[in-house]
């Protein structure tokens, strides 16, 4: 068996950490096959992959082409589609031979099945011939997208099989797809890498460039990358109401994260993030640290973490990391997010885009510290019973064996 691996990126975000996970599982199964990747640029995600032994190939997208998305089109006006439109005509020469450099990597890899990891590789995969049945990975909700989703509700024909992260994207993505099979598995986490440890606040204030902050100081934190939808701001006004209504209680914030994909105008810029901080007075009390390739550390250091998306979230791999840790969660309770948890149990949850449904969540944290330990211990056992990445790994083996098989 060969199994050949497509991303369209080269950076490691929530999607990518879930291929490496899957690919280290794999490698470790009875007869293992042939594992290879093919990225759309250089990075920590291909450098990851050859570590584990995985034959990987940097085939770079045009700059054109992996800047183009159709995101920031939700509830655009004519001239953002025209503006798209030029952007696409640029891109298209470029492509067309990025396009033939994919086909020729395709036919010299000699894969059994493919499995597409990204929106514009499930693009890029149906215009080329693949010699072997394609998977789709499904990590976004498809109709949100307002071009993506015609485009691959057509394209669909080519795929055999696709699996969505959550059932709320399998839902939304029957919707689109109509005749494509499409299986939810739930993305899993390493529950040895992301454990219980040692909570070392200091290192988040060295970190974000604070000065120390005081023993009994609670440490509150979003762990994100900087796309619009993730909530920075609603977590920073949220924070902003906590402060004036316990101003003698000993707290901070962090923004943890970075702006890490190329699609221009969908991501927050940390300067921005820190204009808004400044204008609700949260200067010396909010830490922003950037984008950390070892995130468990982080989450152990802080005492309560907070998911924040405004939209339904496809899945959350933050969630279910922090709750590995053994961390009590605040989510954002909508689309894959909302099957994560259970509010009261195991996390607290709010309403996206509620503020003061958020500042409440984190008051209980901050000040019930019985709470905090209790969510954190059912977190843990929530994620060894339903998140493990061998049981993640092993649904999406019996995605490929239906395929393989002919039983989509």
């Amino acid at each position: 068996m060969r199994w050949l691996f497509l991303s369209p990126v080269g950076v490691v975000g929530g999607a990518e950490r879930t291929l490496l996970d899957l690919l280290d599982c794999l490698r470790r199964t009875p007869e293992a096959p042939w594992l290879g990747l093919i990225a759309g640029a250089e990075g920590p995600l291909t450098e990851q992959a050859r570590a584990l032994g995985v034959e990987t190939l940097a085939l770079p997208l045009p700059a054109g082409l992996a800047a183009l998305g159709d995101s920031q089109l939700r509830g655009a006006g004519v001239e953002s589609f025209l503006r798209f439109g030029a952007s696409v005509a640029r891109a298209t020469p470029a492509a067309a031979s990025h396009l033939r450099a994919l086909q020729r990597a395709l036919r010299d890899s000699r894969p059994t099945l493919v499995h597409s990891n990204g929106l514009k590789t499930h693009l890029l995969c149906a215009l080329c011939t693949p010699g072997a049945p394609v998977v789709w990975h499904l990590h976004d909700f498809l109709g949100e997208r307002p071009l993506v989703r015609r485009v691959l509700r057509v394209a669909g024909v080519r795929a055999a099989a696709a699996i969505a992260n959550s059932a709320a994207v399998a839902e939304d993505a029957r919707r689109v797809l109509g005749r494509v099979p499409v299986y939810p598995v739930h993305n899993g986490v390493d529950t040895e890498r992301f454990s219980p440890g040692p909570a070392e606040g200091p290192r988040l204030d060295a970190l974000a460039g604070l000065p120390p902050a005081s023993e009994d100081t609670v440490r509150l934190g979003l762990v994100a990358t900087y796309a619009r939808w993730k909530g920075q701001e609603v977590f920073l006004q949220a924070a902003a109401r906590l402060r004036a209504r316990s101003p003698a209680r000993a707290m901070r914030f962090y923004v943890v994260g970075s702006p890490v994909y190329r699609t221009p105008g969908s991501q927050f810029s940390e300067a921005e993030l820190r204009t808004t901080a400044h204008a609700l007075g949260l200067e010396g009390h909010v830490g922003f640290i950037p984008f950390q390739s070892e995130p468990a550390p982080i989450y152990r250091a802080l005492d309560g973490v907070v998911h924040a998306s405004t939209r339904p979230e496809p899945f959350g791999m933050t969630i279910v990391e922090a709750m590995s840790c053994a961390r009590a969660v605040v989510v954002s309770a909508a689309g894959g997010a909302a099957e994560l948890v259970r509010s009261g149990h195991d996390a607290l949850t709010f309403a996206p885009g509620d503020v003061e449904g958020l500042a409440g969540a984190m008051a209980r944290l901050a000040g019930e510290p019985e709470l905090r330990a209790r969510l954190g211990e059912e977190a843990r056992r929530s994620v060894l019973a339903r998140f493990t990445r061998e049981r993640y790994a092993a649904r999406v083996r019996d995605v490929y064996a239906r395929v393989l098989e002919g039983r989509t």
